[in-house]
């Protein structure tokens, strides 16, 4: 051993190699441990960023909609008696106050990367006996495709669009029995009707979208859903998608507007992800504890087997804190040993779950969020909790007394 390496070391690293078989075991243990924790939390977080990734490919991060139309009371005339008649107005189609406006505004705010506006109807899709209702979706194809993903999401067909043609979702496509390049009719509530060619079928991962979907220009639909010149809502996207509630807040109160922002519309799925958060961290944290104990033991049954030697070393001249690091180093390198061998049985389960879960067409399901960044702070975490786990016998080491060590 270099004259320059601390005798801590030197003392530590030959208590680990006489005790090998102990070594051993603890380190297996602590490679479990950590590629349990590393597997499950790349697993997660991969699950988590696959759900966030469709929920933003498939809606604006904030959606500007008009007013209801309120129900307003009716007095009757002052009399002996007050009464009061609230009668509820059926509600027609509305559409957003000036919207050009509001658009130009809206893409002048630094919070705000794209504004896309929409008019959406409810509508029958025909092709033969077969007939579809769904939702005609008409849109500017430039900035709406900024938001919704459609075009790298096409499985069949371009996403070109003109006033002419369709983008039908993969579901609605079987059920209808329609491909591309053939014709389909669109009725609207209205009545009104017209034909549009099939240019694409897309399949955004989610079925409910997909069979029940359609889109084509926002001239198209404003013509044959009677809504010349106006949309029915307007989609953002933001700079930062997590200011959504903020940003919806300020335009409902500044603006004759309704604003919904993604993260409130899809308030279940974030309580979903807190409930597994916090299950996750759970497991996670009686894992690592597992691991700290089972060090601690470790290292407390070292200082009683060697308490001999220790009294020799203490006779010879070492410190009580010398003692006592010397514990700590074993427990430092027990964790930095356990954490390198478990991130490489982390990384061989991630590789081997990738390979195996799959799709029936053989795509992965999602990507795995692997980070390096995960396994140094797996390392960092583990050589840590391998120190804090060595106090306890390290104290009990500094404390022995030579004479009464060396006689035991």
């Amino acid at each position: 051993m270099p004259s320059h390496v601390p005798f801590e070391v030197i003392a530590a690293l030959r208590f680990l190699r006489e005790g090998i078989v102990q070594t051993i075991l603890i380190v297996i243990g602590v490679a479990v441990g950590v590629g349990v924790v590393v597997f499950m939390s790349a697993l997660l977080d991969g699950v988590q960023a696959n759900f966030l990734t469709r929920l933003l490919s498939t809606q604006g991060q904030v959606v500007i909609l008009p007013q209801r139309d309120a129900s307003r009371p009716v007095l009757a005339p002052q009399s002996a008696r007050f009464i009061r008649l609230v009668q509820p107005r059926s509600q027609r189609r509305l559409t957003v106050d000036q919207w050009r406006k509001l658009s130009d505004m809206l893409r002048a705010s630094p919070e705000v990367a794209v504004v896309s506006p929409m008019v959406s109807g409810s509508v029958s899709i025909i092709r033969g006996a077969a007939a579809r209702t769904a939702t005609f979706q008409g849109i500017e194809p430039g900035p709406y495709f900024r938001i919704v993903t459609i075009p790298s999401d096409i499985v069949a067909g371009t996403s070109r669009l003109t006033s002419q043609d369709l983008l039908i979702g993969k579901e609605l496509a079987e059920e209808l029995g329609v491909s591309v390049g053939e014709k389909v009719l669109v009725r609207a509530a209205g009545g009104s009707i017209k034909s549009f060619d099939v240019v694409g079928i897309f399949d955004l991962g989610s079925r409910i979208f997909n069979e029940r979907t359609v889109i084509g220009t926002l001239n198209a639909a404003q013509g044959l859903l009677g809504l010349v010149g106006e949309v029915t809502s307007i989609d953002l996207a933001l700079v930062d998608p997590y200011e959504a509630d903020a940003v919806a807040d300020t335009l409902a109160a500044a603006d004759r507007v309704r604003a919904e922002s993604w993260i409130r519309t899809n308030s279940e799925f974030f309580t979903a992800i807190r409930s597994q958060n916090v299950s996750s961290g759970t497991i996670r944290a009686s894992v690592t504890l597992s691991v700290a104990f089972g060090m601690a033991s470790v290292l407390v049954v070292s200082v009683v087997q060697r308490s001999r030697e220790i009294g020799i070393l203490r006779a010879m001249g070492a410190s009580r804190g010398q003692m006592m690091r010397v514990f700590l180093v074993q427990g430092g390198l027990l964790g930095f040993a356990g954490s390198l061998f478990g991130s490489a049985l982390a990384r061989g389960l991630l590789g081997l779950w990738m390979l195996l879960a799959r799709k029936p067409d053989g795509t992965q399901f999602f990507d795995l969020a692997i980070s390096p960044r995960l396994y140094v702070v797996a390392g960092v975490l583990t050589t840590v909790c391998g120190v804090l786990a060595a106090v306890a016998p390290a104290m009990r080491a500094a404390r022995l007394d030579p004479v009464d060590a060396i006689r035991a």
